[in-house]
């Protein structure tokens, strides 16, 4: 089985890779999408840090990724997942673009909608419809947990990319947890490459359905944490 760093430098997923970071580094001139402009830092910090997580994603899932950004982990995933879907939710417009622009030149199974996490997760077309939902460096674990949860179906999953303040915060989340339907099934802690830092990734499962009144919108996801 090829390891993560061959995905990202050989055959067609390399070239893929190639070509998504040659896209973000054009677009970054115009849009802060990433402080992370060196390949081989973006390869380690963004595409390996992403990939990760691969095992937490069933084959064949149907995925929602919020605060998508420059596209991680979902655009990695998608690269070296074919078979995974996703709809990438996002509330810059300009981020959209980028985004949209990436699906559509690398050829991925992958939708990108404008809008709030909160927002979302009270529409009737995403709510409690995904397999898998997923963030990567958008807020504390007990925020990440309102946001994202109200996405998952029942027996889905909830996973979530931190850095190495990630076992605190998953101390932190556990009433979250417990009002929005949800059981901590996973925390791995895990090395990147080149020393290049410590990271966590938690992963929550859906055991029952999300009450109505969450997510709560009107920032008190951030501004009063569960």
């Amino acid at each position: 089985m090829q390891t993560y760093l061959e995905l990202t430098e050989t055959g067609e997923t390399g070239e893929k890779f190639a070509a998504f970071y040659d896209l973000l580094s054009d677009y970054n001139e115009k849009v802060n999408l990433t402080r992370i402009t060196d390949k081989r830092d973006c390869v380690v910090k963004h595409f390996l840090d992403s990939l990760a997580g691969d095992k937490y994603f069933p084959q064949g899932a149907n995925c929602a990724e919020v605060g998508s950004g420059g596209g991680f982990p979902s655009v990695p995933l998608l690269i070296a997942r074919p078979d995974l879907s996703f709809t990438l939710f996002e509330s810059v417009e300009k981020k959209c673009v980028f985004l949209r622009l990436a699906v559509r030149e690398l050829g991925l199974n992958a939708r990108v909608e404008c809008m709030r996490a909160e927002d979302a997760g009270k529409d009737a077309r995403f709510r409690e419809k995904f397999d898998v939902c997923c963030a990567r460096a958008v807020a504390r674990l007990n925020t990440l947990c309102e946001y994202c949860l109200p996405l998952v179906r029942t027996g889905g999953r909830f996973v979530a990319y931190k850095g190495s303040s990630g076992e605190e915060e998953a101390e932190e989340c556990a009433h979250a947890l417990s009002v929005l339907g949800a059981k901590e099934c996973a925390r791995e802690r895990f090395s990147l490459p080149d020393g290049a830092g410590e990271r966590v990734l938690f992963v929550a499962e859906k055991v029952s359905h999300t009450p109505a009144a969450y997510p709560r919108g009107n920032g008190k996801e951030r501004s009063r944490p569960l």
